[in-house]
């Protein structure tokens, strides 16, 4: 057994080099290995590649940047034209009014940020008592210390040690248990964080309402309302932000993923102005946290021109399409008693299968007829295409699970 110098990220640690499939090159929605292989890429990477492959009119913009301010850190006193730009374009498509932004280069770190921003905003405010989060069961918040403690994932925590306190998970589309804590801990309480739609944990959009009367529940008990958009952000749902989708206003906005297509890392929070207000209060206020790439030049020129393409060739409405599309197959599969449940929303979504069935069977059999897909435990399949996704690959898509469940 051939063990990679490369130590891959949710991987087993002991799996052979040659068990790994080498993605060498894609274009649209569909990418290929280095035997040759052509897969249609239904899940846009992991969940980002929104614009499609191969777009080398990324590369060459960020090839360009290079050459003439490859990288410098955006620390007091220095900025850059890039980072500047960026950030007025996604306060401009913000579902917050007055909003500003705060660069980072993942979604895990934009969501360790949010906690921070929540929590010092509450204590600037005249409230350090408000520390508790609460989150939602199957909610996915990255890896880093921070959201991996408020995720309601508890596989990812398993074997790390203590987790960061003052975290509270809720049953997920439970108001009655969210307002139950905001009645006994309100006066506790810094922030509640959401997904618009629950990504990693399997693809679980929102209760009618549901998030609207979270929004309710913050403002009554002087909460922040965090909505983790690092899937739903940058068209996923059919608008620049999910946010936007369900009609919610929230005060920090957590995104990454899309907003460069991952042609470079990016990422960022949103920052509404309740939380703006605390931050700005006081003149002489130093804001102690930051990362060495916040803002970095290449990667906003990646995120500008994915937002560019985006928006020329009209890709926001894509998402409609796609799901209606997918919806229908998968459906379909539904109705023939192939697949136990089917759900999801805009450009994202998700099979469970039957009890007993090996997800990891059915996926690998899918990708061997040359659709990927992500196999999500304990019985899920999710769907997060590109959103240049051609109706004959949604198509393919489908046709391969057909496939791959009957046998």
């Amino acid at each position: 057994m051939a063990l990679s110098p490369f130590l891959h990220p949710f991987a087993p640690p002991a799996k052979d080099e040659s068990a790994f499939v080498k993605i060498v090159g894609g274009e649209g929605a569909v990418v290929w290995d280095d035997a040759g292989n052509r897969y249609v890429d239904a899940m846009a990477s992991l969940w980002y590649c929104n614009v499609g492959h191969g777009r080398t009119e990324i590369a060459d913009a960020v090839a360009e940047q290079m050459r003439t301010l490859a990288g410098y850190h955006c620390f007091d006193p220095f900025t850059n034209e890039p980072a500047e730009r960026i950030s007025a374009e996604i306060a401009a498509r913000a579902p917050m009014d007055d909003a500003r932004v705060f660069l980072v280069s993942s979604g895990s770190e934009a969501v360790d940020s949010a906690l921070k921003l929540a929590r010092l905003a509450q204590g600037l405010l005249g409230h350090p008592e408000k520390q508790l989060v609460i989150s939602r069961d199957f909610g996915y918040h990255g890896v880093t210390y921070g959201g991996m403690s408020a995720q309601g994932l508890p596989a990812n925590q398993a074997g790390y040690g203590a987790l960061v306190p003052g975290h509270l998970t809720v049953p997920n589309n439970d108001l009655e248990a969210v307002a139950t804590l905001f009645a006994q801990q309100g006066e506790e309480i810094a922030a509640v964080i959401a997904e618009p739609v629950q990504g990693a944990g399997g693809v679980f959009p929102p209760a009618p309402g549901y998030l609207e009367e979270l929004r309710r529940l913050c403002d009554r008990h002087g909460a922040f309302l965090i909505a983790d958009e690092v899937i739903t952000g940058f068209g996923r749902l059919g608008q620049w932000f999910g946010s936007t989708h369900f009609g919610i206003r929230p005060d920090l906005v957590t995104f990454a993923k899309g907003v460069s297509s991952g042609y470079l890392p990016l990422g960022g929070v949103v920052v509404g102005p309740a939380v703006r207000a605390a931050l700005e209060a006081d003149p002489a206020f130093l804001l102690r946290h930051g990362h060495t790439y916040s803002g970095h030049p290449a990667s906003c020129v990646a995120g500008l021109t994915s937002m560019a393409i985006t928006e020329r060739e009209e890709l926001l409405p894509a998402a409609e399409r796609i799901g209606l599309r997918l919806s229908s197959g998968l459906r379909a599969i539904e109705a023939d008693g192939l697949v136990a449940d089917v759900r999801g929303e805009g450009a994202v979504w998700a099979v469970s299968l039957h009890e007993g069935r090996d997800i990891a069977a059915v996926r690998d059999a899918m990708r061997a007829d040359g659709v990927i897909v992500r196999a999500v435990p304990p019985n899920h399949l999710t769907f997060c295409p590109p959103l240049v996704i051609s109706d004959a690959d949604l198509d393919r898509c489908v046709d391969a699970l057909e496939r791959s469940v009957r046998v």
